[in-house]
């Protein structure tokens, strides 16, 4: 009979044979992955943020809403009930960096777009309880009447080309009239009605 407490007694042999397990398991799962052309299956309807959208994203980001918000439906029953479709792989292709969050003093958004008009977003940055009425969310009325600064929009979709991202030159160079005259919420609210239409129109078909 095989007699463990030798092996466990013997710090070398103990390192030597957990570096050989270590080691098989390591093979298993990484070598196959060199074999797979891309590990992120495809979904039909994933797009890059427009300029637009991208500044609001960074908006998003500034005001804290990933704190509170996640954009990360598991694939549990109670989930998907409340929220859709679970969230898959490719939606976040182009997310530099993700928001998927953790927390959820506010419901999960993943699913938000297209689900209300801009002007309930709207009213609903400028008086969540109006909407809302167990609502906890601060309001942001100073979104509607702040221009959007959008000195560095090209920079940043040239630093998201880097990263992946397939915005062609025409995109780039075309940027500075997406968002031209623009203000941080019409920014804030292209960003949110972006949110989980791929899977959207993919359901749909």
């Amino acid at each position: 009979m095989f007699d463990h407490r030798k092996i466990e007694n013997n710090g070398m042999a103990m390192a030597i044979l957990t570096t050989i397990v270590v080691s098989i398991g390591g093979i298993v799962e990484i070598v196959p992955l060199f074999f797979i052309k891309d590990t992120v299956p495809d979904l039909e309807g994933v797009k890059p943020y427009t300029a637009l959208a991208l500044e609001g994203r960074d908006i998003y980001i500034r005001e804290g809403c990933v704190g509170c918000h996640s954009q990360m439906i598991r694939p549990f029953r109670t989930e998907t009930e409340r929220y859709g479709a679970y969230s898959k792989p490719a939606e976040s292709r182009y997310d530099h960096p993700h928001l998927w969050g953790s927390k959820r003093t506010g419901p999960d958004l993943a699913r938000l777009g297209g689900k209300y008009p801009d002007s309930w977003h709207t009213a609903h940055m400028k008086d969540p309880r109006a909407m809302v009425p167990e609502s906890v969310m601060p309001s942001y009325p100073w979104l509607e009447t702040t221009p959007l600064d959008t000195r560095d929009t090209q920079t940043k979709m040239r630093v998201m080309h880097t990263l992946g991202v397939p915005y062609t030159e025409a995109e780039i160079h075309h940027a500075a009239v997406d968002v031209a005259g623009k203000t941080e919420l019409d920014a804030l609210i292209a960003y949110l009605q972006s949110l989980g239409t791929a899977v959207k129109k993919d359901a749909s078909r």
